[in-house]
């Protein structure tokens, strides 16, 4: 379906190779709808007992959405109403439903930059996922940088994440590593980048049905190689933090700690969509009893509203499109955002008869 997403069957594992180098892999919905293809043909396929979904460049597993198609046809559209958005975003979150319950074996290769729509498509389910790190890992869920919110399921797994670890990074779009990847619960091994190549060949020679015990066996002198966690470092800090009852008294709690972590944090809070910053936090305390569906279908509703409002067109805009970094936000600052404007945000817009992703 494209030619940016290549798939064969090597030993019983069903490999997948994102091969965007130049985008670092940013999804389009082609690229969407391929994986899930695939996927879908190799869930139900009984001589496919493995998946690997890996790069064909160790820069990148996957940076996220192709956020210039977002900008272009959210733009030229009222409302960002357009079907292609629709689609996208309806068939996207399907697609991370489908991999958090793969029934099979799911390897992710989380080399390189692996953000948003990466880490979607990086975070297999309990018991089927094994999700493989290097010290090149770049590690976020960065959508408040663009006026969005942690989407991909991002509302699950960073409101189960330890303490209040899942707020910071939701709220700062940080970036972290290896080590915190390992210690959040988003990564499971550990393997030098410069064994990637072995680790590959691996894959290629071993039958799929003892894949996922003969990448652990091969991955267990790594254990430690990944380093100290400065998360778990900074642990107390953050859950103190962002504890706090509103991304205000967030912010007041880091301003009022000299430390250059607190201080750095709140720096870029700062510079991030105020409204989206609250709209993140009122949605993963309400992620937090909710299951992985539900995740996915207020997430929908959270996206289709944020078109509406126009916040994420204005900061691709300052960021990627005319790179002038002075997004507009609207409201430009905390004190103007209402509790009225957060919950608007998660009325509901479909009916659940009618939900896009009813099914799930």
């Amino acid at each position: 379906m494209t030619e940016y997403v290549l798939t064969r069957v090597a030993n019983g594992t069903g490999i997948i190779t994102l091969d965007r180098p130049k985008a670092l892999n940013s999804l389009s919905l082609d690229m969407v709808r391929a994986l899930a293809q695939a996927l879908q043909a190799w869930r139900d396929d009984a001589s496919v007992h493995a998946v690997v979904i890996r790069s064909s460049s160790e820069k990148a597993l996957c940076a996220g959405g192709d956020i210039r198609f977002f900008h272009e046809v959210g733009r030229a559209t009222p409302m960002g109403g357009s079907a292609l958005l629709e689609d996208f975003f309806t068939e996207e979150y399907a697609l991370n439903h489908l991999i958090h319950f793969y029934p099979k074996p799911y390897v992710a290769l989380m080399d390189g930059v692996v953000m948003g729509g990466g880490m979607g498509i990086a975070q297999g389910g309990p018991g089927c996922g094994l999700r493989i790190v290097t010290e090149r890992t770049k590690m976020a869920m960065p959508e408040v940088n663009i006026g969005l919110f942690p989407d991909v399921g991002g509302s699950h797994f960073l409101s189960h994440a330890p303490g209040r670890l899942g707020h910071y990074l939701g709220l700062t779009g940080a970036t972290v590593g290896a080590a915190d990847g390992l210690y959040l619960g988003l990564a499971d091994l550990f393997v030098p980048g410069e064994r990637m190549g072995e680790l590959l060949a691996l894959v290629e020679a071993t039958p799929g049905a003892a894949l996922a015990d003969a990448i652990r066996a091969f991955a267990a002198p790594f254990a430690d190689g990944a380093g100290a966690s400065e998360l778990q470092a900074q642990r107390e800090r953050i859950d103190a933090h962002f504890g706090a009852d509103s991304v205000a008294g967030v912010m007041a709690a880091l301003a009022g700690d000299a430390d250059p972590f607190a201080q750095k944090a709140l720096s870029m809070m700062r510079q991030r969509s105020p409204l989206m910053m609250c709209v993140t936090r009122e949605m993963l305390e309400r992620a937090a009893s909710l299951d992985v569906a539900d995740c996915l279908r207020m997430e929908r509703a959270l996206v289709r509203r944020n078109f509406e409002h126009g916040e994420v067109l204005e900061g691709v805009r300052a960021l990627v499109i005319d790179k002038d970094n002075d997004p507009h936000w609207n409201p430009p600052t905390l004190d103007e955002v209402t509790p009225a404007m957060v919950a608007r945000f998660f009325d509901p817009v479909w009916p659940d008869y009618v939900h896009p992703l009813r099914h799930l």
